[in-house]
């Protein structure tokens, strides 16, 4: 396409969806709204032909690389037969079975077609166990576009906990069914735990949240303080799933959750979404109780289609490849690393965060443990420093300054992104 087409498919764009962007967040300058046509490993190429390093791998969903050749294989073999049947296939057995292999909290499944549907599914199913309606959550972590998810995501006036602040609009009853605890505080999460007990069905967490890992004995703490009350805990494994581990944060933390949620690396790409837990609490969405107060409705139209399985199916076989997490992990390190050396030599201070094949940069002089912590960082900077680089070719999304790598990365496209990285680092000031 030429320049002028692909001006006038950001005008297009403008004109058909908010902010020009069709699935939402980014909140791109209008000179920057474009259109991305295909992707190969960990490129992009956009309708004009220009290519982009990709570090966001769809907002982490592909972590085995954009056309895999085995995820591909694997939809063009199920495509001619059919893309969803809304009911069991083998492709969706067959990724069940595996999952429940591995995820110790998996010893039922349900698909559903999102991480959003997943954790808000563990929470209805928490609600409906314990018979209660607070959710307890880790302020500044993402939990799907449910509203839990979006209260407290990114607060900005420091409210007493367990006092939650509403993020989005549209979502008040969140102000009653929510409460909010500093992450990594295990005193603070105790305390709430205790006194809410009696109104509590849950704690949320992301293991790792967003990038910020957990302090030794946290994930622990919750463990203990959740059993002792009774409470339910819930692993918002959306992320963390399949990318710190192939047994996910479980396997990595040696944590067991009660329900557990999977999205994003499960499909290879493909859209999907899948919970587990305890039996005796997932029999609780069997349709042999309906009408009974035991009863927790959960359906799904798009949940376990076999188009989408059978990516999550190969897409597995991946990850169970030789040598699938030392590359992940050593890349991870060999990026982090990196991008320490380069604001050494830039003589600019920040903290570098993350876990795998996670990375982030922050602003800040002071360690990062927590979300108040991270906030203390010059976000305009972090934001300047992410438009500086999608300028530069390098595809993530400028709301956040998270980069996932991907099975497809390798050193050489990291060394391509640090030396983008110090060049954006002039031009963010």
């Amino acid at each position: 396409m030429t320049e002028t087409t692909q001006a006038s498919v950001g005008e297009r764009a403008l004109a058909a969806f908010p902010g020009g962007i069709a699935n939402g967040e980014y909140g791109l300058p209008h000179d920057l709204v474009l259109a991305m046509e295909r992707a190969e490993g960990c490129r992009l190429w956009d309708t004009d032909g220009n290519e982009f390093l990709d570090m966001s791998m769809g907002w982490g969903s592909v972590l085995v690389g954009h056309a895999r050749p085995e995820v591909v294989a694997a939809v063009t073999a199920q495509a001619p037969k059919g893309l969803n049947y809304a009911f069991l296939n083998p492709p969706a057995l067959a990724v069940a079975e595996e999952i429940r292999r591995v995820a110790p909290a998996a010893e039922r499944l349900r698909f559903c077609a999102s991480g959003t549907e997943a954790t808000m599914y563990c929470q209805r199913l928490a609600r409906g166990f314990r018979g209660k309606e607070k959710i307890l959550k880790f302020e500044g972590a993402y939990h799907g576009a449910n509203e839990t998810g979006v209260t407290s995501l990114f607060p900005s006036k420091n409210l007493n906990f367990p006092e939650p602040e509403l993020t989005s609009a549209g979502t008040p009853a969140a102000v009653r069914q929510l409460l909010v605890a500093p992450y990594n505080d295990i005193a603070a999460a105790r305390s709430i735990i205790s006194e809410y007990a009696d109104e509590l069905a849950a704690v949320i967490v992301e293991p790792l949240q967003r990038c910020t890992a957990p302090m030794p004995g946290f994930l622990e703490g919750l463990r203990e303080a959740c059993t002792e009350s009774g409470v339910l805990l819930i692993f918002d494994e959306v992320v963390t799933g399949f990318r710190l581990a192939y047994g996910g944060a479980q396997e990595f933390y040696g944590v067991i959750p009660d329900l557990v949620a999977y999205g994003k690396a499960l499909g290879g790409g493909a859209p999907i979404g899948a919970f587990g837990g305890k039996a005796e609490i997932m029999e609780m969405v069997a349709e042999d109780r309906l009408g009974g107060e035991d009863y927790v409705w959960q359906a799904s139209t798009l949940g376990g289609n076999p188009f989408s399985c059978a990516a999550a199916e190969a897409a597995l076989s991946v990850y169970r490849q030789p040598g699938t997490y030392e590359h992940l992990f050593g890349l991870g390190d060999y990026l982090r690393d990196g991008m320490r050396r380069v604001l050494a030599d830039t003589g600019t201070t920040a903290q570098i965060i993350g876990a795998g094949p996670l990375a982030q940069v922050v602003f800040s002089p002071d360690p990062v443990f927590d979300y108040r912590s991270t906030k203390k960082g010059d976000g305009a900077r972090g934001r300047a420093l992410m438009l500086a680089l999608f300028r530069n070719r390098v595809f993530l999304n400028p709301m956040g300054t998270k980069l996932y790598l991907s099975l497809a990365h390798d050193e050489a496209a990291v060394d391509e992104l640090l030396e983008r990285f110090g060049a954006a680092l002039g031009d963010a000031g």
